[in-house]
């Protein structure tokens, strides 16, 4: 099968390009697509240059290219639209419609997604970011009393991916706690935990899934073994149950998936938006 050149082209740092279109790649399986992202297009030079890449994308392939533009400037979306290529551009889609609904003018500013526009959204990001990795693992400062929310779950269960998506998405101070065998043997909670039990929330995973990625971890001894990751995963579903913990099985989910179910779950307030 031929793969597919995709271009994610931006005048900052291409995120939402890459975003909208990653969602909508993922509806097409059994594509081969080879992803680039050309971010930083703030100039006629760098565009021309944009513009190059893509032909030669076209010129060297059996397909012709599929781009991705999130860029505000007319002039360097004019010089973009040349290239030889699908040409999608998301201000084209929703910029003029909403203009003509609110009846008015967009800014056609760059920068207004992502950049330092909002400082005050970005400290807090910084902020929530700090505190999941002071409180990563059990911590060192256990500052649970100013958590948002304290995730549980067995070593790589993905409580700390979620933990900094959480903080870095939406300013969510996110904690995470590994229940381990001092847990599993009495079978209970620390007190310092069960003070904060409105907080917690389970993460749970296939054993197949978890020990597939603990092999790659540490492929030899107990860590990595079908028993023992079967024992783990039974005795988290059991103090889960016994502390009606509310819970989610992450295997079939992404990062942002996890994160937007135990929001939707707690019902915790997003500091900040996206």
């Amino acid at each position: 099968m031929s793969e597919r050149t995709v271009f994610f082209l931006s005048d900052q740092t291409g995120v939402t390009a890459e975003t909208l279109g990653h969602s909508l790649l993922t509806q097409f399986s059994g594509q081969n697509f080879r992803q680039v992202t050309l971010p930083f297009i703030d100039s006629e030079d760098k565009a021309r240059e944009a513009v190059k890449k893509i032909n030669l994308a076209a010129d060297s392939g059996a397909e012709r290219p599929i781009v991705f533009s999130t860029l505000v400037q007319d002039e360097f979306r004019a010089i973009l639209r040349k290239a030889k290529g699908l040409h999608l551009d998301i201000f084209d889609a929703f910029l003029e419609p909403m203009e003509n609904e609110l009846q008015q003018k967009s800014t056609h500013e760059a920068g207004r997604a992502h950049g330092m526009s909002d400082i005050d959204s970005y400290m807090k990001r910084i902020e929530a970011t700090n505190f999941a990795l002071a409180n990563d693992d059990g911590g060192i400062t256990r500052n649970y009393e100013v958590a948002d929310v304290i995730l549980l779950g067995v070593s790589r269960s993905g409580k700390t991916p979620t933990c900094l998506y959480l903080a870095l998405q939406y300013g969510v101070y996110a904690a995470n706690f590994p229940l381990t065998d001092e847990e599993f043997d009495s079978g209970s909670l620390p007190d310092f935990l069960v003070s904060q039990k409105e907080k917690l929330f389970g993460l749970t995973i296939a054993p197949t899934r978890l020990q597939q990625i603990r092999k790659e971890r540490r492929a030899l001894g107990q860590y990595a073994s079908a028993q023992q990751v079967r024992y783990e995963l039974r005795e988290a579903e059991k103090i889960f149950k016994k502390y009606d913990v509310p819970h989610i099985n992450t295997t079939e989910f992404s990062i942002e998936e996890i994160a937007s179910r135990i929001l939707n779950s707690t019902g915790v307030e997003r500091r900040v938006r996206p």
